[in-house]
């Protein structure tokens, strides 16, 4: 397995008398592929935010008016549905919160995320199942205390090592510290995804450069960009080794995804609100078959480093492995602007029609031409995401190895899709 920081490792964080207990995944969800990717790929629990008052305001596509739907999938298929309200909101918003909480509360929404104590005390008032945002930068029991009269469950904050996150959930447990539901107050951590150079998220750049700030879901990825060193008098500007200072690398802690189970967090977050919904669908599962994994007492060296190469093939900016909790500092940058990703996905048709009974879908290829061999991706908003690697493909009802542009292709494929799926090929990166 990667080798922790400092050669340390945590084991035996959580209170031995403290029995084993199931974590939560959760999973982010921009759009309807995404929430159905989520799902099928085992998470637990599904966050999503609607209208604009969210931290991914720029980044999802849903509207109040979808809540009750979004709310439906997830209760059908026995999963909790979360609506983030993350934001710092102002008195002319309020009327808005009000009836935000109100399509949450009327759609059974199973909790709201949020930091500001006004959507914190209207949420408190109209009985509303409440987790505490990263955003508030919970570090301390105290802290958590105080917010459990409000709160079912608490979001760290991200800069905290395993070893305080640790301490805090142990002394919580010993004082008996029960959220709003009668619960033990829950704890979550930030588990996978891209990281704010800012403190817990915090961020000012994009209001100072644009007026538009981060923290009401307006992020420009200001920190993403290059930087150069200028001598304000000369005008000389200095080579930096990497330009891209303020460009943290993603976190990732599957590989130390045992250690932080150990701690005794009850909730582990995948970010990823902005990611297309194969990201989804790759994480999720990834972090799903670690967590199965762990409980089974199969999690060893072989198991991460296949999930690691599952990990890398998805949008990635490389990976900081453990990051804070193992008390690493803040120094792996990214590199460049775009993904890390091992693998290229390129779109390439749609499916036109898909035969239930003998299992056959067809697929009318009308943009980069498909060869055998090449990874299939199919999504949509009912189908979610479906891999297929067809062995074999007809092309115009003849047995062929490539389709070109304008082809109608069929192949054997045993999960059900539908009519206007998009279909993408996955090939090497480079």
């Amino acid at each position: 397995m990667p080798e922790v920081p400092k050669g340390q490792r945590m084991e035996n964080l959580a209170s031995p008398s403290r029995p084993p207990h199931r974590v939560e995944l959760m999973a982010p969800a921009g759009s309807v592929e995404a929430l159905r990717a989520a799902i099928h790929a085992g998470a637990d629990s599904v966050y999503f935010g609607a209208g604009h008052l969210q931290m991914r305001a720029n980044a999802t596509a849903f509207e109040p008016a979808q809540v009750p739907e979004l709310v439906s999938i997830c209760h059908d298929h026995g999963r909790k549905a979360y609506l983030t309200l993350n934001t710092v909101v102002y008195d002319t918003e309020q009327p808005h919160i009000d009836h935000l909480l109100e399509v949450a509360k009327d759609a059974g929404v199973d909790a709201v995320i949020a930091s500001d104590f006004a959507v914190i005390e209207q949420a408190h008032l109209m009985g509303i199942p409440l987790h505490l945002s990263t955003q508030a930068n919970i570090s301390n029991t105290r802290s958590a205390t105080y917010f459990s009269r409000y709160a079912e469950a608490c979001v760290l904050a991200r800069e905290l090592s395993l070893e305080a996150i640790a301490g805090i959930i142990k002394e919580l447990r010993a004082q008996d510290i029960r959220g709003m539901g009668g619960e033990p107050l829950k704890i979550e951590v930030f588990a996978h995804g891209a990281l704010c150079v800012a403190i817990s998220g915090k961020c000012y750049m994009s209001l100072a450069q644009y007026g538009k700030s981060a923290n009401r879901g307006e992020c420009y990825q200001v920190c993403r960009r290059r930087y150069e060193v200028r001598d304000a008098e000369t005008g000389f500007a200095y080579e930096v080794d990497n330009q891209f200072v303020m460009s943290p690398k993603d976190l990732c802690t599957l590989p130390v995804l045992d250690q932080i189970v150990g701690a005794g967090v009850d909730i582990l977050k995948i970010e990823g609100r902005g990611r297309s919904a194969d990201y989804v669908h790759a994480v999720v599962g990834s972090y799903r078959k670690a967590l199965d994994a762990i409980e089974a007492g199969t999690f060893d060296r072989p198991f991460v480093e296949q999930e690691m190469e599952r990990l890398a093939s998805v949008f990635n900016r490389g990976f900081w492995e453990g990051g804070y909790y193992l008390g690493s500092k803040l120094d792996p940058w990214a590199r460049s602007a775009g993904s890390k990703s091992t693998r290229r996905k390129t779109y390439i048709g749609r499916v036109q029609n898909y035969f239930r009974k003998s299992g056959i879908v067809q697929i009318m290829i009308d943009a980069e031409s498909f060869r055998i061999g090449e990874e299939i991706l199919i999504t949509g908003a009912t189908t979610g995401v479906v891999e297929a690697t067809p062995e074999g493909m007809h092309v115009d009802d003849q047995p062929a190895t490539e389709a070109g542009r304008g082809s109608v292709i069929t192949f054997p494929l045993p999960e059900v899709v539908r009519p206007g799926d998009k279909v993408y090929s996955m090939t090497a990166a480079g």
